[in-house]
């Protein structure tokens, strides 16, 4: 089994872990070496066992948060899921219609005479054009 020095708070300790846990073990000395530091900062000296405890509270305090927040998190996203879940379970929504206005018969007519009057025009400008 591993021996790890660990530094918390200024002070070394000697600690056995697993093999291959040695990382995870330093990952959460350096945690309670942070808080060991703010009480440190604050308070200043104190006796180990009481600067332990306190950055252990410490520590257990954020987790307790995180785990408040993880919670919330896990319940909103059950919800969005049964939304979801509803979504997909839903008939698809029936097509919508959409409604031309017809051209009225005299439009067309009118637009009719109109493009027969200018092929006449540009007929008889071609005609004009060749004959000059």
């Amino acid at each position: 089994m591993p021996e790890v020095t660990i530094h918390i708070g200024g002070r070394g300790f000697e600690v056995s872990c697993q093999e291959g846990e040695e990382s995870y073990l330093q990952s959460a000395a350096k945690m309670l070496d942070d808080e060991a530091q703010v009480l440190s900062d604050q308070i200043g000296r104190m006796p180990e066992a009481r600067m332990l405890l306190m950055a252990g509270l410490m520590l257990a305090d954020k987790t307790a948060a995180v785990e408040d927040r993880i919670k919330e998190v896990e319940a909103e996203l059950a919800e969005r899921e049964a939304e979801l879940a509803d979504l997909r379970a839903a008939p698809a929504p029936e097509p919508e219609r959409i409604e031309v206005p017809v051209v009225p018969p005299l439009v067309t007519e009118t637009l009719a005479e109109l493009a027969a009057r200018s092929e006449a025009l540009a007929q008889e400008l071609e005609e004009q054009g060749a004959a000059g």
